[in-house]
């Protein structure tokens, strides 16, 4: 496939919205560790350009739902990374107030809904969100994250198949990173080619490289504009990859070590900032300027969060029902 001509407009906020996203999950990482981050934690790295070259395209009247590996779609949907850290840490100054922790980010003022910690279960969510904007004639797109794990569930079916039947505005984007916790693709679904699935419910379906964000971004762009412009659904599937584990619980014995090595050689970052390079767009400083912004919003964050306050007792039953009001 020839690759999209880079240019600075673009590539670079690319390429800072990964950044971003990376640094804050390798510090995540690092808390966990720290038992600073409790539960679960699923990270997005190597994932990046998926989030990144999708969000730059939605608007800010588009609503947003993504999976339990949804850091970076908060980030860059425009949650503040003091919100998400202090969340992660369970303070009450997070965006779910601590309540929701790693898997549930979420920011209603943003059009951000979750955060769903059940496997597809964000694709129900996306179609009724779709709906009440068709009902109410309110000119928005649901853009629906999801992972190929996601296309085994009766959800997906029914969601996809409501989708096109009521002519919703929907973009599904299916983040394929290849592996459904533990289990490959290929051992859980007996056509692997997702965009045949899309098809079937009677809706245009693009597979991309997810390891591109450009690419990613342009597709985005193109998948968008027929949904404003003629309606219904469309789906997207992202061939990505995660570096990482499943979660920080999961030993990672399933996928062969040259395997993984063989992806990271497609890093996404790197990949990018080696185009921008290439094109006389970025130079070294400039990449180092880019990278101290990421580390310093970290530290912030990760400053935040430690200095913010637990939520009181006597308010842990605040819209619980049957609880206080």
């Amino acid at each position: 496939m020839t690759k999209l001509k880079v240019d600075a407009a673009l590539g670079v906020p690319l390429l800072t919205d990964m950044l971003r996203v990376r640094r804050m999950e390798e510090k995540c990482a690092e808390l966990y560790g720290a038992s600073k981050i409790r539960g679960f934690l699923h990270l997005y790295i190597g994932e990046e350009a998926c989030a990144s070259g999708v969000l730059r395209a939605v608007g800010p009247d588009d609503n947003v739902v993504a999976t339990y590996r949804e850091h970076g779609h908060a980030l860059l949907r425009g949650v503040p990374m003091t919100a998400i850290m202090a969340e992660m840490f369970g303070k009450v100054s997070g965006c779910a107030r601590g309540r929701g922790g790693s898997m549930h980010l979420f920011d209603a003022s943003r059009r951000f809904y979750g955060g769903t910690a059940i496997v597809g279960s964000g694709l129900p969510l996306a179609v009724g969100l779709g709906l009440a904007d068709a009902m109410t004639g309110r000119a928005a797109v649901t853009v629906c994250f999801f992972g190929d794990g996601a296309v085994a569930e009766g959800a997906f079916h029914e969601s996809m198949n409501l989708a096109a039947l009521w002519q919703l505005p929907v973009l599904f984007v299916c983040e394929n990173n290849l592996y459904a916790m533990g289990t490959a693709l290929a051992r859980h679904q007996s056509q692997t080619d997702l965009t045949v699935k899309a098809a079937a419910y009677n809706m245009p379906a693009m597979s991309v490289d997810g390891m591109d964000a450009l690419a990613v971004h342009t597709a985005t762009v193109e998948a968008l504009s027929g949904i404003r412009e003629e309606g219904g659904p469309a789906f997207l599937e992202l061939r990505t990859y995660r570096f990482r584990a499943h979660s920080m619980f999961d030993p990672d014995l399933y996928r062969d070590k040259a395997e993984i090595e063989a992806w990271k050689q497609l890093d996404p970052i790197v990949a990018l900032a080696g185009r921008l390079s290439r094109a006389g767009l970025l130079d070294e400083a400039g990449y180092a300027a880019l990278e101290a912004a990421a580390e310093a919003e970290v530290a912030d964050a990760v400053a935040f969060a430690e200095a913010s306050e637990w939520e009181p007792v006597d308010e842990l039953l605040v819209d619980v029902v049957g609880g206080a009001r």
